[in-house]
């Protein structure tokens, strides 16, 4: 038997162009004779669709593909991802099913069981949870059919659920197991997979077909990854990440064992590589094509721009170089040489006119203070109102350069620098910046060596460096990480070995501006613990304030 992974990227609504790229893997699957061909979990609609799901319509043509491929499923059997109407009059509306299609009818549907409802997930939202398990028989084999999540039980350090989806359908001696996935990219996602699927095989001693889809849907990015798995563990082949394209497996091969399989991708290459994804698809599937961003000279600006180039093509990204009084000559000669090294078109727009008109205005009502807080945001609002004038006149799409660790204690200015459509880097802390500008610059050198080495600084006044306000980013990264991804408390933290007056310094400039990151684009994931959908707090809280 022959068995056909189609890692996809798909289109959250899209019905046709989602039908037509499974249509085009089937005919291409047929000409490798192959038996089955898996596609992800609701393929059909593209994951996550979230509260379109509410409506009927939405409900209605996803059954219409359906529909067309089961007429397609004459000489090779199709395992797809779609929901499906919930016949009872209690419980949820809609079920998250694989079907399996064959000889031109429904032969089986398998519902999803287990519901992630935490961190980025809310399918109990919409979901009612299986109660019925079973397999289906196709030539000659008895074929376990689970979709994502009901793999997730084993393996896993934390395990939310009671029961194994697997456990029940054992007993009924399937001798394959298809998984259909959406399972979003983060940096520690990739081996606490591997290791699911391992444990998974090795509770079960049967070969194992994941499919996973590939692509970005707004801040979540997929990595694919799809994997095949034999009965004794060894992992057989795990089909490439952040690319799409299938693979036809033979599976007396895989049951055999024998494989060349390596992994050799590093956790930068793959950050580097699905914020590309995030940014390429969120253009793309929007139909947007062209970027604007402000280049500072500093690096997280130089960082966005060269992905944003590696993402969407030099000719469609600009850049705008807004100087200020505050400027210091090297921040224009760096983001020139960045822009040019890049080959993008950039312009020179001194700030110094606006900003003198806007404190000429508010002369009087500021008459008596000093220069402060109030000055510094005019010179961040005014950028911002330049490069959305560029943005609103030419049809681009403003990228905010912020990064984790300014995002997470509100170190930027609302409607200012914390502008923009997309966030590429609102998940990666600067430390990380630094590594990533590192890995871009492995082949030559884009963004200048002494944006790398210069002290980070916002130029808002005079000889201003970020750590006037902030402490030295080495330090601030590591509490912010036990604080956001492991949710530690300040006494927990403190008992780690860091001060008890910075601790509880940072931690109340995460929460108390909370209400900025509300208001801010959203943010490529690529962290178990992103800001966005996946991190909900309240603005009107105490707690650490």
């Amino acid at each position: 038997m022959k068995i056909t992974l189609a890692q996809l990227n798909y289109t959250i609504g899209h019905f046709e162009g989602n039908l037509q790229k499974m249509m085009e893997a089937i005919e291409q699957a047929k000409t490798e004779k192959s038996d089955i061909i898996c596609f992800a979990e609701l393929a059909t609609c593209g994951y996550p669709p979230r509260d379109f799901l509410e409506f009927r319509d939405f409900i209605r043509r996803a059954n219409l593909s359906i529909e067309a491929l089961t007429k397609a499923a004459n000489g090779i059997a199709i395992v797809v991802g779609s929901p499906t109407i919930n016949p009872d009059i209690e419980g949820k509306d809609l079920f998250n099913s694989a079907y399996f299609l064959a000889e031109g009818k429904i032969q089986f549907v398998q519902h999803k069981t287990l519901l992630p409802t935490y961190d980025v997930f809310d399918e109990y939202r919409y979901f009612e949870p299986n109660k019925d398990f079973g397999i289906v028989e196709y030539k000659g084999h008895k074929i376990a059919l689970t979709v994502c999540e009901d793999l997730w039980n084993l393996g896993n350090e934390n395990p939310l659920y009671t029961i194994c989806p697997m456990d029940e359908m054992v007993r009924l001696q399937p001798d394959l197991m298809i998984n259909l996935s959406a399972s979003p990219f983060d940096y520690d996602q990739v081996s606490k997979r591997m290791k699911v699927l391992k444990e998974n095989v090795n509770r079960y001693g049967l070969p194992l077909f994941y499919v996973n889809q590939v692509g970005g849907h707004t801040e979540l990015i997929f990595d694919g990854g799809s994997t095949v798995i034999s009965p004794d563990g060894t992992v057989f082949d795990e089909m490439d990440y952040f690319r799409e394209y299938h693979k036809t497996y033979d599976l007396d091969e895989v049951l055999s064992g024998k494989t060349d399989y390596k992994n050799a991708s590093s956790k930068m290459e793959r950050i580097h590589d699905a914020l590309i994804l995030g940014v390429r698809d969120y253009f793309g599937k929007q139909g947007l094509t062209r970027a604007v961003l402000g280049l500072s000279g500093g690096l997280d600006s130089a960082l966005t721009a060269a992905l944003a180039v590696e993402a969407l093509g030099k000719e469609n990204v600009r850049g705008l170089l807004m100087p200020s009084p505050f400027s210091s000559g090297h921040s224009v000669d760096d983001a020139v040489a960045l822009a040019e090294n890049l080959g993008i078109q950039y312009d020179i727009i001194s700030i110094e006119k606006v900003y003198n008109s806007y404190l000429e205005t508010m002369e009087t009502s500021f008459e008596g203070k000093p220069f402060g807080i109030a000055e510094e945001n005019l010179q961040a609002r005014t950028r911002g109102n330049l490069l959305m004038a560029i943005s609103n006149k030419f049809g681009h799409i403003l990228l905010n350069t912020t990064n984790k660790s300014e995002m997470a204690v509100g170190y930027g200015t609302l409607y200012g620098d914390l502008a923009g459509g997309l966030s590429v880097l609102g998940d990666v802390y600067k430390t990380e910046v630094y590594e990533l500008a590192y890995y871009v610059n492995r082949e030559r050198e884009i963004i200048p060596k002494n944006t790398l080495t210069k002290p980070p600084s916002a130029e808002l006044r005079p000889n201003q460096k970020d750590s006037d306000s902030l402490p030295e980013y080495a330090v601030l990264d590591k509490v912010l990480k036990e604080y956001i991804e492991n949710r530690l408390g300040p006494q927990e933290i403190i008992g780690l070995g860091y001060d008890d007056a910075l601790v509880k310094r940072i931690l109340k400039l995460v929460n108390t501006n909370e209400f900025k990151r509300y208001q801010t684009a959203p943010v490529l994931r690529v962290s178990p613990k992103a800001f966005g959908s996946g991190r909900r707090l309240p603005i009107s809280a105490r707690y650490l304030a």
